[in-house]
């Protein structure tokens, strides 16, 4: 469907499926590669054509649940009937399927009433991912898609530590795994862990490469954000600088202003180039109420 737009089955926070509409008219018509270095949720190289994407992201377990899921696209109706499975086995809430969560609770726990149902559950499923050590990919997705906020936190120990969501493996979330199975069957992925310089020094650019980043805010207070500080900020505004006297077509999105900060390093570099407003909103980790805020997309090239 060529006006429909999809969204990774991470639900990742951060993720730009509510900004895709507004940042893809911007993006070059013709793309050779298209490179992601802070790949995130995914859900941007799923709503952009081009002949193979490079894709990476540091965070391992991001990286691992990306390639675990491009391979499930070979036998999806096998990999939703194991996850079902597991579902069944933890007695967690599959409204996609079937009501499980007793009138009871919805009436005693208006708005929380998934957390309450599937708390024991999901205390057990992490239990056993962690015994584990991290191995099982089916349980792993299944703790994102049921944890809080939908976010992948670990402990020093390298144990998922966070408590249970009021959330639900519904249809959403299978509409959006069938979206990204038959994608990913259809598009060339490359697919890389590393820090997002030396990636950068992997790829041998050629004619019509374009290069998304979505890099962490350096504003804003979420965990993906909180390792970043004014000296990565300009590192990689320089790579960004390098980069166009190269030629090589780039865009980049930023917070520029958050709860009365403000980011002068980004605002005062963006100036050499064309930005452009995004009308969105920010969610928090540590702060899940909307708040209003300030993004661009900065681009080097004439859209």
């Amino acid at each position: 469907m060529k006006n429909k737009i999809y969204r990774s089955p991470l639900f990742y926070v951060g993720d730009k499926f509510k900004l895709i509409k507004e940042i893809k008219p911007y993006f070059p018509q013709n793309i050779n590669r298209f490179i992601e270095p802070f790949v995130g949720g995914g859900s941007v190289f799923l709503n952009i054509s081009a002949e193979e994407y490079f894709l990476n992201d540091i965070n391992k377990n991001v990286f691992n649940l990306h390639k675990f899921l491009s391979k499930q696209a070979k036998n999806p109706l096998t990999f939703l009937s194991r996850i079902e499975n597991i579902i069944d086995d933890y007695d967690l809430s599959k409204s996609f399927r079937e009501d499980k969560v007793p009138i009871e609770l919805k009436m005693e726990w208006k708005k929380t009433y998934y957390a309450k149902y599937n708390k024991v559950g999901f205390e057990r499923l992490k239990k056993d991912y962690n015994k584990d050590e991290g191995t099982d990919h089916f349980k792993l997705y299944l703790l994102l898609i049921y944890g809080f906020n939908r976010m992948l936190r670990f402990n020093s120990n390298g144990e998922y530590n966070l408590p249970v969501g009021n959330v639900d493996f519904n249809k959403n979330v299978i509409n959006a795994l069938n979206d990204y199975f038959h994608l990913a069957g259809c598009k060339k992925l490359n697919w890389h862990n590393l820090d997002y310089k030396r990636f950068m020094n992997v790829i041998k650019y050629k004619e019509n490469d374009f290069i998304y980043f979505d890099p962490p805010y350096l504003i804003t207070f979420s965990e993906y954000n909180k390792l970043w500080n004014e000296e990565n900020e300009i590192e990689l505004l320089k790579l960004l600088d390098d980069l166009n006297e190269k030629n090589i077509k780039w865009a980049i999105s930023n917070v520029t202003e958050y709860k009365g900060k403000v980011n002068k390093i980004f605002l005062e570099w963006s100036q050499k180039y064309h930005s452009y407003p995004i009308k969105s909103n920010y969610i928090s980790y540590h702060d899940n109420s909307i708040k209003k805020f300030s993004e661009v997309l900065v681009i080097n090239y004439e859209s």
